[in-house]
């Protein structure tokens, strides 16, 4: 099983009743994995990880054992309840698993959700394989009920996303009995409740760190004395392969700490070295207690580690070269949009007029690599409408007609909606493009609420995104087939003019969502010879289109090349069509 898999299977095997999540890479199989395997689990996608945290609080305050899955920067979208989780606690087991992405192999930041625990007096647990991924579920939940907490699993993405073998077991049940009980002075935080919460969260702390010092995933392997390694999940296995004779202490809990643990385990190796991945957090603890030890200074703070560079940082080898530079020999692939997306469509429309263009993650992120480069600022989820909204509140005429903001359809649903009211509410001019193409497209095609579909499947209602903005206030709001970029162009320049805010909802499925395809399926052909080799085509960045040159010149022709098309993969979306302005474009026979 894979890392995610098996944290699924975790849940199931433990006894888990309710399961929240938001996709997002690497975090996404667990929940589509429990929607595919384990009816038992009553699970469903939220808009966003606040949400999904506390649907799993509610659930975990009836007693049934819940969990809320997320990526690590979903956590700081759900940071608000989880920080008070700790101090009205649980009923039954919850537990938030966590998923970090060390290289931001799908992601803005590389974060370490281990500043989280300790920010949030919250236990932290790492597995480092699969099945330690599975058995951890369990005993995150029963930490849980026994600590009256919320509980972090902390996984990665070489932990989420390896196999290695594990052995299954059967489906137990949780120790609570289901139900509502009243508890107010327990679970409203009135600030008189919440004082006296206080010293039980941190009498709870201290108690956590004494169990620390006896939970089984804690344990010293003893071997060369020489070098005594700390290390945990992932970053564990690389120090294993990398210095399989060395003494190690492997740490299952992650947060808080076993003191004791460690300082017997420092007086009995020469050398202390602490090996994680991400910030220097074992290492600045096992430093507090006064144990001297070596840490980031050998690995580097930035990016993720491999038995490689463990063991060259160990060695003291200087031949081994940091990932930057290992990443500028292999041949540059910028990542594409893929042909026939809907997204390219909407900023080739875009391209025309001169926009500062504001956006969100997704797919049309890419919109920022050349050649389109068509979006010129990317934050968090939800925060391109209020940053071009605040461009325009703050430059006035300076930005007006220029500042617009493009989001994704589940993005909208996810974080965006606040700020489109903010914008109706405080006005401006400011232009908000909802690239609307029906799912959660970059991580794997999920419904949300827009789809009409369910995690499983099953048929639900679909917001009306031109209803929500008109009970917001917009008085502006145009719906239009993105494929169509010359009529596109004209409502972009016709809302730009406006003096309010005004949404405009592109509106086509994503090219991959076989089943709602509104293209044709006919692939395009080029006339070569009435090509002029402009490349307003080519400047789409679609892969499907190619430049060739002209190796000999030819008596009267001005051109350096024409354009191709890649006939297998073409879709046949007529976005390069609509854009050539020399008719040199038509359907393939």
């Amino acid at each position: 099983m894979s890392g995610n898999e098996a944290i699924a299977r975790g849940a199931y095997e433990a006894g888990v009743i309710l399961a929240s999540a938001y996709p997002g890479t690497p975090s996404t199989e667990i929940l589509e994995n429990i929607g595919q395997h384990y009816p038992e689990i009553r699970a469903g996608w939220a808009p966003n990880e606040k949400v999904a945290l506390e649907v799993a609080s509610g659930g975990s305050y009836g007693g049934a054992r819940s969990i809320a899955v997320m990526k690590h920067v979903g956590l700081n979208v759900a940071a608000d309840p989880f920080m008070t989780l700790s101090y009205t606690g649980v009923n039954g087991g919850l537990v938030i698993v966590v998923c970090d992405d060390p290289e931001m192999h799908s992601s803005q930041n590389e974060q370490d959700t281990r500043h989280y625990a300790r920010f949030g007096k919250a236990p932290c647990l790492e597995p480092s394989d699969s099945q330690e991924a599975k058995d951890m579920m369990a005993v995150a939940l029963k930490m849980s009920e026994d600590f009256d907490t919320p509980v972090i699993l902390r996984s990665s993405t070489r932990v989420s996303h390896s196999m290695s073998p594990v052995e299954l077991g059967k489906r137990t049940s949780g120790p609570r009995e289901l139900g509502l009980k009243k508890d107010f002075t327990k679970n409203v935080m009135l600030p008189a409740f919440a004082r006296r919460r206080h010293p039980v969260v941190e009498q709870r702390l201290k108690d956590l760190a004494e169990f620390a010092e006896t939970f089984p995933y804690n344990k010293i392997m003893m071997g060369d004395e020489s070098i005594g390694i700390i290390s945990a999940g992932i970053a564990y296995q690389y120090a294993r392969e990398a210095m399989p004779d060395a003494s190690f202490l492997k740490l299952g809990m992650t947060w808080p700490l076993p003191k004791k643990l460690i300082e017997e385990f420092a007086s009995k190796v020469k050398r202390l070295v602490v090996i994680e991945e991400l910030d220097p957090i074992t290492e600045e603890n096992v430093r507090l207690m006064g144990i001297k030890v070596e840490g980031k200074e050998l690995t580097g703070l930035c990016g993720e580690l491999s038995p490689e560079k463990v063991e060259a940082a160990l060695m003291g080898s200087s031949s081994a070269k940091p990932a930057a530079a290992i990443q500028m020999e292999l041949p540059l692939r910028p990542p594409n949009m893929c042909p026939g997306c809907p997204h390219r469509a909407t900023f080739s429309a875009l391209k025309k007029n001169k926009v500062y263009v504001s956006g969100d993650i997704g797919c049309y992120t890419l919109g920022a690599l050349p050649p389109m480069g068509m979006l010129d600022h990317c934050l968090c989820m939800g925060a391109g409408i209020g940053i071009a909204s605040g461009l325009d509140r703050a430059l006035g005429d300076l930005a007006k007609g220029k500042a617009v903001a493009v989001i994704g359809d589940s993005t909208f649903f996810h974080s965006g909606m606040t700020p489109l009211l903010d914008l109706a509410y405080n006005g401006g001019s400011t232009t908000v493009i909802i690239m609307d193409n029906r799912t959660t497209a970059m991580t794997g095609a999920q419904p949300h609420p827009g789809t009409g579909y369910t995690l499983r499947e099953d048929p639900t209602t679909s917001v009306d995104v031109e209803k929500l903005a008109e009970s917001f206030g917009f008085r502006r709001i145009r719906t239009v087939n993105p494929y169509l970029v010359i009529e596109l162009e004209k409502v972009v320049k016709e809302e730009l003019e406006a003096a309010e805010p005004s949404l405009i909802i592109a509106r086509a499925p994503c090219a991959l969502l076989k089943a709602d395809r509104i293209l044709p399926d006919k692939p395009l052909r080029i006339k070569e010879d009435v090509c002029k080799g402009c490349k307003t085509c080519i400047n789409t960045g679609c892969p499907a289109l190619e430049f060739v040159k002209l190796e000999k010149k030819i008596e009267g022709d001005k051109r350096k090349g024409y354009s191709r098309i890649n006939e297998a993969l073409c879709v046949g979306c007529r976005t390069c069509m609509e854009l050539c302005k020399f008719d040199a474009i038509e359907e393939a026979s």
